[in-house]
C-alpha cells in the first residue's frame, strides 16, 4: 500500500520555533514540514544543534510552535493549553528514552502500568493484565516483578518499549533509544523495534546515529532547523541478521 493511502498520523506545516536568548532571537526549527504515515518506522537524525531536541519536543507534545501547526493523528496541538497537552500525549504517544525513565522502587509491571493510572476507564485488574501482555511482547515474561536493579540495561529498555505499547498509542516516539547499550544489546532492541514495525506500528526514533536509518523504512535529516533531506529507505537492513553476525558473549557460549 502506498503511504498516500495510509492514515496520517504526524502532520507538521511550516513549523518553526524561536526562543529569545537575552537580547537574541534562536531560530531553533526554521519552517519544517513533513508527513508520518500509520505504519511507518522514521529515523529523525542531526548533529548537536541542528535542531533535533526541539523537533522532539514538539512531536512529544512538550512544546508548542511560535507558528506553523502540527497534527498528532489529526487533531491540532498548537493552541491546547499545557493540561489539553498532557491529556494527548498521555493517549497518543508511547515515550522511550535514553535513560530509560523508570522507577527505580517498583517492579517492572508496576512501571508499565504507570502510562494507564491517568485513564479512569482502566480497571486496575485490566491495568494489570495490560502491563503483563506488554511485557510478555517484549519478551520480559519471566522478569514481570523484577526492580530495575535486578536487571540489565537491555531489560529495563524492554520494561520501557512494554510502557511505551500498553496504551496502545498512535506513536511510539524513541529519543536516542540505543545511546545507552552496547553493541549487542542495541541490535537486540532494534530486533524488538523492526518486530514492533512488522506489527504496523508506527515509530518515530531520533538520534544521531547514522547507522540507525540502516535498519528504518524512512529517514528525514535535520540541519539548522531545516529539513534538508527526507527519503524512503529502499535497502533496510535486518537487525536479526547483524546481531547474528555478532559474535557470542562469553557467557552466552
Amino acid at each position: 500500500m502506498k503511504s498516500e493511502e495510509k492514515k496520517v498520523v504526524i502532520e507538521l506545516q511550516d513549523v518553526k520555533r524561536n526562543f529569545k536568548v537575552g537580547e537574541e532571537t534562536v531560530h531553533a526549527l526554521r519552517g519544517v514540514s513533513f508527513k508520518i504515515y500509520e505504519g511507518e518506522f522514521v529515523t529523525i537524525m542531526g548533529k548537536s544543534g541542528s535542531g533535533k531536541s526541539t523537533l522532539l519536543n514538539q512531536l512529544g507534545c512538550l512544546d508548542t510552535p511560535s507558528s506553523g501547526e502540527y497534527y498528532l493523528d489529526g487533531v491540532s496541538v498548537r493552541k491546547m493549553s499545557k493540561s489539553q497537552r498532557a491529556v494527548l500525549r498521555n493517549r497518543k504517544i508511547g515515550f522511550i528514552f535514553q535513560n530509560y525513565n523508570l522507577l527505580p522502587k517498583t517492579t517492572s509491571v508496576e512501571n508499565v502500568e504507570l502510562p494507564l493510572m491517568y485513564n479512569s476507564s482502566v480497571s486496575a485488574k485490566e491495568r494489570h493484565e495490560r502491563a503483563i501482555n506488554a511485557l510478555e511482547s517484549v519478551g520480559l515474561g519471566d522478569r514481570l516483578y523484577h526492580k530495575s536493579n535486578q536487571m540489565s540495561g537491555g531489560q529495563m529498555q524492554r520494561v520501557a518499549i512494554a510502557r511505551a505499547l500498553v496504551n496502545n498509542p498512535a506513536v511510539i516516539l524513541a529519543d536516542e533509544a540505543t545511546g545507552n547499550l552496547d553493541t549487542r544489546t542495541s541490535f537486540e532492541i532494534l530486533v524488538l523495534f523492526q518486530k514492533l514495525h512488522s506489527e504496523g506500528r508506527t515509530i518515530i526514533f531520533v538520534t544521531h546515529n547514522p547507522d540507525i536509518a540502516n535498519y528504518s523504512s524512512r529517514n528525514i535529516l535535520l540541519r539548522d532547523g531545516r529539513v534538508i533531506s527526507d527519503e524512503q529507505n529502499e535497502h533496510i537492513l535486518s537487525a536479526a541478521e547483524g546481531l547474528a553476525a555478532l559474535p557470542m558473549r562469553e557467557e552466552e557460549g
